[in-house]
Parts: C-alpha cells; structure tokens; sequence
C-alpha cells in the first residue's frame, strides 16, 4: 500500500506565521496560520476566546475536504461537520478549530476525484482508497499536536467521532475528552457514514447497520 510516508513526514514542529481577526457567519474568531517546519504544510487556525491549559477546551480537527467544505457535497458530512463545530465553539465562548490540509484522508484532491469514479461504480470509500494503492486513511496528527501545544491547552474536549484523532491526542499526553460531533443523514451520506462507522469504527450513533437514520 502507499503511504504518506510517516518516518520522512513525522512533524518536527510548527512555526506561528500570522495572525488576524476573521467575522463569520458563525460568529467572530482569530484565525492563525502555522506552518510545519518540515515539509511547509499550512494550518490555519480558528480559536474563540482565551486559552488555558487547565480548563477543557473544545477543540476541533478538521480535515481538508475541498469538495464538502466549499462546494457542499453530499458524499460526505464534511462541511456541515465544520459548521456545527463553528456554532458550538462560538456559543461556547472558547474553542479552537485546527483546519489540515490532509484532502480525501490524505490522498490529495486528484486521487480523491478518482476514487469519487470508483464510488460511483459501486465502491464504498475505504474499498476506493484501496484500489487505488492507498490505505484507508493516511492522515497524521503529529503537528495538529504541536499546535495545540504551542496554543497552551493540555485539557481537550474533542469534537469529533473518530477513534483515531482521540488516541492520537491521548498518547500525546493530552486529557482528552470525546464530544460526539454527528449531523442529520442525508439519503445521501448514509452509505458513507455505514462505512465510516462499519469498516474505520467511527462512533456514529445516528446510523444503524442498514445506513439509516437512527440508533
């Protein structure tokens, strides 16, 4: 399988670049670009409110999805994912959102569009991925960690169903709270979310073993 290289990427820290102050729809945030320190990869960051290492701050990680976030597919709960993030944290008063460019699990928008072909003849996305030459998932988290370390926090409450962002988080030392993060199923996300919750053990509770809606 093809990978994206963990020994040659692992993250060797992040550099803080910029700063400014970004009005949204959602509510008013600071967005803070870092970069890795090897390899160049960007992060903006979106953070609400003050950071402090001992009160248990939400924290989203977002992974790039171009075709969710920006144009609102409905292959994936991607972009609305990224908007109840945005809303919990601003009605919180606190939070950060760490946005990785990691597009289509970190295969790249190419081979993300390529494996959509696949989908459409009948492929679920880990059995796309895989023909492909790739594993299920490729992404890392090593730098999103530095981030949240450079931002001061230590207590974490994460929104997020993914078993992996919330082992990745713990064994960096991080007390991690999980925050479910699950929108309404769409007719059409219900056989991505299946296969998130059936084959990558995502913690979905809004999708039963047919891809319905429901526990």
């Amino acid at each position: 399988m093809k990978t994206n290289g963990t020994e040659e990427h692992e993250c060797t820290g992040v550099e803080r670049l910029a700063e400014a102050n970004l009005p949204t729809e959602s509510g008013s945030f600071k967005i803070i670009a870092f970069k890795a320190v090897r390899g160049g990869e960007e992060f903006p960051v979106l953070i609400k409110g003050e950071m402090d290492a001992e009160t248990p701050t939400l924290v989203r990680i977002h992974s790039q999805c171009l075709t969710g976030d920006v144009f609102h597919s409905l292959k994936c709960d991607c972009g609305r994912q990224l908007d109840g993030a945005m809303r919990l944290i601003e009605a919180e008063g606190c939070g950060v959102i760490v946005y990785q460019q990691q597009e289509g699990r970190g295969i790249g928008i190419t081979n993300k569009i390529r494996a959509y072909a696949l989908q459409d003849a009948g492929q679920d996305t880990v059995e796309a991925n895989l023909s492909l030459g790739f594993d299920a998932d490729l992404r890392q988290y090593e730098c999103c960690v530095d981030i949240l370390r450079q931002l001061g926090l230590r207590r974490v409450r994460l929104l997020s169903n993914n078993p992996d962002k919330i082992a990745a988080l713990a064994a960096a030392g991080f007390e991690v709270e999980r925050v479910p993060l699950e929108v309404e199923p769409h007719e059409r996300t219900r056989d991505y979310l299946k296969t998130k919750k059936d084959k990558m053990g995502h913690l979905l509770k809004n999708i039963n073993a047919e891809g319905k809606a429901g526990v």
